[in-house]
């Protein structure tokens, strides 16, 4: 498949180094330009490119940026065909993306990238700690491979997402669509508690939306407190227990 990333941070270079080794054509951007791309991400055949090279003949791209950059790209994705899927990875942090209101007011974050876009979106790859996917992948059919939740509204959307997770070393599990994707947001259960896929469904089912901005928070502030920062992320360990403990 030709895929085009836009975003090497943390989720977004483990995404290039994962499907160029598995055999998709992967192109890759970030806002910087291609000069600055660490040429290790490449050597597993990805190619660095232009944001817009990034979106050209490609059968889907992956959006792997901060959330308050989404709308600044709604002209160059409204250009890509209609049948192109769209997969977005990012989670709101009023702290970093300051705040937007109608996420505030309680629309859906996934619904809010898709508005902003103008088009249909999947919502993967948000729900796992950077970490975790960068040291945790497992061959499918693993008894301990982690399962992380995919939504979307149109079923090629929904299909092409989940078949690109299971190749970055994780079981999708269908989390229906945009509309219940805040079952997969920041603070709650199913959100980098690295659940395996028996595990899953109780856990999105287990959600309580009005929670999870406080539940959110708390979590941020331990890790910031403990990091020192609002940028380095906690290990593959550590940070899932603390999000398990706050789930408790």
């Amino acid at each position: 498949m030709k895929i085009g990333i836009l975003g090497t941070g943390h989720i977004g270079k483990t995404l290039v180094t994962r499907l160029s080794q598995t055999g998709h054509e992967v192109k890759v951007a970030n806002s910087r330009g291609p000069e600055t791309i660490d040429t290790e991400l490449l050597s597993f055949g990805a190619r660095a490119v232009t944001t817009e090279e990034a979106l050209v003949d490609v059968d889907a791209v992956i959006l792997s940026i901060p959330l308050k950059r989404i709308a600044a790209l709604a002209s160059s994705v409204a250009r890509l065909p209609a049948e192109t899927v769209v997969i977005d990875t990012s989670n709101y942090y009023p702290f970093r993306d300051e705040k937007i209101e109608a996420i505030e007011g309680g629309q859906v974050e996934s619904v809010w990238v898709a508005e902003q876009l103008g088009r249909p979106i999947a919502k993967a790859w948000n729900a796992i700690g950077s970490a975790s996917l960068a040291k945790k992948a497992k061959p499918a059919g693993a008894s301990d491979r982690i399962a992380i939740p995919v939504a979307a509204d149109r079923e090629r959307d929904r299909e092409v997402a989940m078949s690109l997770v299971n190749d970055t070393g994780l079981d999708a599990f269908d989390a229906g669509s945009l509309a219940d994707s805040w079952r997969q947001q920041p603070g709650a259960p199913a959100y980098c508690t690295d659940l395996s896929y028996a595990e899953m469904g109780a856990a999105l089912a287990a959600a309580e939306r009005d929670r999870l901005p406080k539940r959110r928070d708390l979590g941020v502030a331990v890790i910031q407190e403990r990091m020192g920062d609002g940028t380095t992320n906690p290990d593959e360990d550590w940070g899932v227990r603390l999000v398990r403990v706050i789930n408790t």
